[in-house]
């Protein structure tokens, strides 16, 4: 979890841009809020400083409803900040100030894993993965959840400017690639990681194992595409007025995992799981219609809203 400081207008550069609005971030920390705003149950764990900004984004967790019992404080590094440039399309650049900060020197001994094992599923990112001590308390969390019986989800969330190069970020994105059984990735990511066309079937299957239920891929406003060891299709979007897409598709996989978790047999029936697709399209839809990821998801009535047609979101 972090900060994320965004231009107050649109299509400049970091250089051009004059003010700047701090807005918590942080994917998985994202998704942990959409869930709670969905009626749902979260928790988060993770490390950030001792300081202003790390305590104020652990009271925006426990505000949004999140369990904030795994967050721990660092005393030697600060919360980490990112600056984010909105193009005038709504698309996002990123720079990063980690030097490193407080999330990247979370300790495996500092894990609280009573928090994973009583969890229904346990989702996570790539970002985590790209040093240590951080990458170890990461592996050795996906291990207990694994252990527990706990389903595995993730979104690796490519963030190329963290990794020392795109091919360590390849490398480490797919090193735990075959541990879970639901991801979802953006065409774009799916792009990265083969290096071939994201609209070809076989692109995107070439990502798939054995050991995944569900496989997602955002295909941003036109909706999403869906593969699991029976079924697939697409589920189209919806068109909304979009000023930034920071935190959509961490509103849209919040949704799913709401669903996933009040019903697992959304993976095997087709018509369920088209219908909670739909619903976390409308999610990811309506989070690009403000600034900011947390302050954009939207709760149940605002999605319905959505999906009925109404602009009253």
């Amino acid at each position: 979890m972090l900060i994320d400081f965004v231009p107050d207008s649109a299509g400049v550069s970091l250089a051009e841009s004059i003010g700047f609005l701090k807005a918590p971030g942080g994917a998985p920390a994202n998704v942990a809020c959409a869930i709670t705003k969905l009626d749902g149950t979260s928790a988060f764990i993770g490390k950030v400083g001792d300081d202003e900004f790390g305590r104020m984004l652990v009271d925006i967790l426990k505000s949004n409803g999140v369990n904030s019992e795994g967050v721990c404080f660092d005393t030697q590094a600060r919360t980490a900040l990112a600056f984010v440039t909105l193009k005038s399309n709504g698309e996002r650049e990123f720079m990063f100030y980690r030097n490193p900060s407080a999330d990247m020197l979370l300790k495996e001994s500092e894990l609280n894993l009573g928090l994973i094992k009583q969890a229904k599923i346990f989702h996570y990112g790539s970002i985590s993965l790209i040093s240590e001590p951080c990458r170890s308390a990461h592996m050795a969390s996906m291990k207990a959840a694994k252990d527990a019986g706990v389903l595995l989800s993730y979104d690796p969330n490519v963030r190329l400017p963290l990794w020392p190069s795109p091919e360590a970020a390849r490398e480490g994105i797919k090193s735990i690639w075959h541990e879970a059984a639901f991801i979802k990735v953006s065409d774009d990511e799916v792009n990265f990681l083969t290096q071939k066309d994201p609209e070809k079937e076989e692109t995107v299957m070439s990502l798939w194992h054995d050991r995944l239920k569900l496989l997602v891929v955002t295909d941003g406003e036109k909706g999403c595409r869906y593969f699991t060891k029976s079924f697939k299709g697409k589920v189209s979007g919806f068109p909304v007025k979009t000023v930034d897409t920071t935190g959509a598709g961490d509103a849209f996989v919040g949704s799913l995992l709401v669903s996933i978790a009040k019903d697992p047999s959304i993976f095997q029936d087709e018509e369920k799981l088209k219908k909670s697709l739909k619903f976390a399209n409308a999610c990811g839809a309506i989070s690009t219609t403000q600034k900011g990821a947390i302050p954009a998801l939207p709760s149940t009535s605002d999605a319905q809203g959505l999906m009925a047609g109404s602009k009253a979101y």
